[in-house]
């Protein structure tokens, strides 16, 4: 969304994004770009970005940096810490 949106802003030709994820499970010693190194797993997630549209390399590379800074993105390359809070009422 956070693509489309700054392609459009940018009027940009960009016919459609089409984003694939796979998720897997790997040690953290086996992953050589991660700050943990435990002899615990951590969750991977390979991303498959598919820009289609007449756009310049340039107009490429902005939009997959652009990507990289969504909320989603960068919700998911924190870490994250999720408690169970009690409902009220």
């Amino acid at each position: 969304m956070t693509i489309a949106l700054y392609a459009r802003t940018k009027q940009w030709p960009l016919e459609s994004v089409v984003i694939r994820l796979r998720h897997s499970r790997i040690h953290a010693k086996d992953c050589a770009d991660c700050v943990t190194r435990t002899d615990t797993l951590l969750d991977r997630i390979d991303t498959e970005v598919q820009l289609a549209g007449k756009l310049t390399a340039e107009q490429r590379g902005k939009l997959l940096e652009i990507g990289h800074k969504c909320p989603v993105h960068r919700t998911l390359k924190s870490e994250i810490s999720i408690r169970e809070v009690p409902m009220t009422g």
